[in-house]
């Protein structure tokens, strides 16, 4: 049971594991189904054995993870899970099609040959062929992060609510810094259609120029993007369920400061994108749990390639 795990430091450095993930081993997720703690993780079960409470009217302090040496183990992973909880709110989740792990620092992806025609063969012919072979070009990740400087005096009386908005605010920021190269990616070499005013005519010839592939998404720097949602064409735009914009054709608009002025993109979020990553968020948990708050780094190491070229499309504005 939660009651009787015993948190360590060490629990941060199982090979190939998070501190979720070893917490999970020593207190499985699966024997609370039924009960009233099926919906926390094993974490999470950890905060109310210890009685943490991280929001609400009666939210605890910071200094509540220091009551005691296995509290405090608890720390990294909250802050961790703050920053990214801002993180993986962004722009990434609109445009990521799939996310893949690489243990090294460079990745060579596979390339699609797919230019022959679909079309119907005779019995004797042979089928037209798609080929897939190893890339030549590598993707090099590179590393993102942040340096935090609060030291424990500052911080003990923050409520964590508080603490944790400004922590999930960095996650946030971090993020943008790597959506700029998403958006890089995706603009490069992606097929033009070239207008000189932004207007409801330019976006539908974008949509029609998707063929086999939809047009999920349409990506526009906020000044761009504050054009389109002013369109009177838009103005009883439907909004998803999750408050998401969608533009009449259904593609959700997304508005990122990472996509330069006067280039919108459209894509299909289904196969544009691959994000490549060695790690999740790294921090130094030995750090925290110590209370040296002072000094403390997150980053993380990633990179991107396009996987269908021709489902990425964009609108140049000259």
């Amino acid at each position: 049971m939660y009651n009787d795990v015993k948190l360590e430091k060490g629990m941060y450095n199982f090979s190939g594991k998070s501190f979720t993930a070893a917490l999970e081993e020593l207190d499985p997720s699966a024997a609370y189904i039924g009960t009233e703690l099926e919906s926390l993780d094993a974490f999470e079960r950890q905060l109310k054995r210890f009685n943490i409470r991280v929001s609400g009217t009666e939210c605890d302090c910071v200094e509540k993870f220091f009551t005691s040496g296995e509290t405090a183990v608890l720390f990294p992973e909250y802050v961790k899970r703050c920053i990214a909880k801002g993180f993986d709110g962004t722009v990434l989740a609109s445009v990521t099609a799939v996310k893949t792990v690489c243990e090294s620092g460079q990745y060579l992806g596979c390339v699609l040959d797919d230019t022959a025609e679909y079309s119907p063969t005779a019995q004797t012919i042979k089928l037209p062929e798609s080929v897939v072979t190893e890339g030549d070009t590598a993707v090099v990740l590179e590393k993102y992060g942040r340096l935090i400087n609060a030291s424990y005096e500052a911080v003990r009386k923050q409520r964590l609510d508080v603490f944790g908005v400004m922590l999930r605010g960095i996650g946030v920021k971090l993020a943008v810094s790597v959506v700029k190269k998403a958006m890089s990616v995706l603009a490069e070499s992606a097929a033009e259609i070239a207008v000189t005013s932004l207007n409801y005519a330019a976006l539908a010839e974008l949509y029609g120029s998707f063929d086999c592939f939809d047009m999920t998404t349409v990506v526009a720097n906020p000044a761009d993007a504050s054009k389109i949602a002013a369109m009177k064409q838009l103005s009883e735009t439907k909004v998803s369920a999750d408050g998401k914009m969608l533009l009449p054709f259904g593609s959700e608009l997304v508005k990122t400061s990472a996509l330069e002025q006067n280039t919108i993109l459209g894509l299909d979020r289904n196969f544009a994108l691959e994000f490549i990553t060695n790690s999740g968020l790294v921090m130094e948990t030995d750090k925290l749990i110590d209370r040296q708050l002072d000094s403390i780094t997150v980053s993380i190491t990633c990179g991107f390639r396009k996987i269908m070229p021709e489902a990425v499309k964009k609108i140049v504005i000259s």
